[in-house]
């Protein structure tokens, strides 16, 4: 690496091409308030009402999440932060290592995208807080197109704030997040006890027959058991732990045990946010809106601002467009990472801008929000099992005998290993989806392992084992 460029990424304290050195380590505290204004976001307020939609019973809801959410602080914490402390790379210079500059262009270039509709669609909660003082028509569940030039407008200068602070890299991505992250939290739990004196609950026995023994899901909509939530709630964020996307942000942290700062995400923000969201569309359900909705044998919609807003005015519109922006952000800087791997010599800033840039556009098509849930379970299955490969080399490449970081070891563009394990991984367990109606999340893990298998195995009997 030349002087210069090594200069360049000192200035910019990114190191996407190399190791984060000793110097801009962080500890847990950086790490804290962005998990836990990550995942208290804009997002909760659609989730949550999905546990009432599909008729899911007290206890498969409240403590499926609490093992769900177990699951993921773990795997982040033994798999993503392991390996992130001991090689300090982003995920996309790691996957270059192995799979080889042109293979990884396209992953990179996919999950970049990927990741800007993500963000689009938190742009998309935001403006509907933001549309709520100007009387803005909401977008629908079925709404695909933007429906008025406010809501163009809105999202057009909520995107563009998001992404300065984006382009200016992970300390200011992790300054935002602690700055707004207690208020995110206390909103959350401030609506939640609105919204159950609004529901008229005063015990701990009516706070549990909200969903008592469970019911018949809403129209279109599927019946979830104790495990649809606990392997929901773990596999939300199957592209951030098990898939590895989280190298990125972790690669900083001083130790591994800052992986355990993602249980303020996990249970502030997948346990507590939910179920706020869940009891603030339940007092929704109570109303003659919703009623016709119900009657007309549809799911009525859910809006995350004037959700807010019903419960606890002006003070829910701000958390809503904070919670979708601290969502974005991070989310924002991860698809610049993926785009910086692309194109390594463009200033990240810039790389960064264009991200926020297409996010936006994103943002102005509601769809992309309105279909989030299932959008984000397709997501995590098809990027976790590339995760899956970084793994399997990370602990079992001596065990297997094989060459760790074989494209640049060998010097070669396309391991095709990587991806006949990761394709055939993807193709069989989703066609077993659509073909038996198995709930996608219920297959996230063994395509997991297939993938991280095949690749052990490919590797050794066809050409990259290790010379001894």
């Amino acid at each position: 690496m030349s002087e210069q460029t090594q200069a360049v990424e000192t200035q910019t304290e990114e190191f996407e091409r190399r190791p984060v050195p000793a110097s801009h380590r962080k500890g847990w505290k950086s790490f804290l308030g962005m998990y836990a204004g990550e995942h208290a976001a804009g997002t909760e307020f659609i989730i949550g009402p999905l546990f009432l939609t599909t008729g899911v019973s007290a206890f498969d809801l409240i403590i499926g999440l609490l093992v769900g959410n177990l699951l993921a602080v773990l795997s982040w914490r033994f798999l993503t932060a392991e390996i992130a402390v001991q090689n300090r790379l982003t995920l996309y210079y790691q996957l270059e290592k192995i799979c080889g500059k042109k293979l990884v262009t396209g992953y990179n270039l996919a999950n970049g995208i990927l990741f800007c509709f993500l963000a689009g669609s938190m742009i998309t909660v935001s403006a509907t807080a933001v549309g709520v003082p100007f009387q803005m028509e909401m977008p629908q569940l079925t709404d695909t197109m933007p429906n008025s030039g406010m809501y163009i407008l809105i999202v057009l200068i909520i995107g563009a704030v998001i992404s300065l602070i984006a382009a200016k890299g992970y300390a200011s991505v992790a300054k935002a997040a602690n700055w707004m992250s207690p208020f995110i939290v206390l909103a959350f739990v401030v609506s939640g006890f609105v919204a159950l004196r609004q529901l008229g609950v005063g015990s701990f026995s009516e706070f549990w027959a909200i969903w008592g023994e469970g019911s018949d899901p809403f129209p279109g909509q599927v019946k979830y058991t104790f495990w649809h939530v606990v392997l929901w709630s773990w596999f939300c964020n199957a592209a951030m732990h098990i898939g590895m996307s989280d190298l990125s942000v972790l690669r900083y942290a001083r130790n591994a045990n800052v992986g355990w700062t993602t249980a303020a995400g996990m249970y502030v923000g997948h346990y507590v946010a939910w179920i706020a969201a869940a009891l603030l569309y339940a007092v929704y359900l109570q109303s003659p809106q919703a009623q016709v909705f119900l009657s007309a044998g549809e799911a009525p919609p859910v809006a995350p601002g004037p959700l807010a807003y019903n419960a606890i005015g002006f003070f829910g519109i701000i958390a809503v467009i904070i919670a979708g922006w601290t969502t974005a952000n991070p989310t924002i800087y991860r698809a610049g990472l993926a785009f910086q791997a692309i194109i390594p010599k463009a200033s990240t800033f810039w790389v960064t801008i264009l991200a926020g840039t297409l996010a936006t556009i994103a943002g102005i098509f509601p769809a992309f929000a309105m279909k989030l849930l299932d959008f984000v379970a397709v997501y995590g299955f098809i990027l976790a099992p590339m995760g899956a490969i970084i793994v399997f080399e990370h602990f079992f490449a001596g065990k297997a005998g094989i060459l760790k970081n074989y494209a640049e070891q060998r010097q070669i563009s396309f391991n095709w290993v990587v991806l006949v394990a990761w394709v055939a991984s993807v193709v069989l367990f989703y066609s077993l989806s659509v073909s038996q109606g198995i709930f996608l999340s219920f297959l996230t893990l063994p395509a997991w392992l297939l993938s991280g298998v095949l690749f052990l195995v490919l590797s050794y009997f066809l050409k990259n084992r290790r010379v001894t």
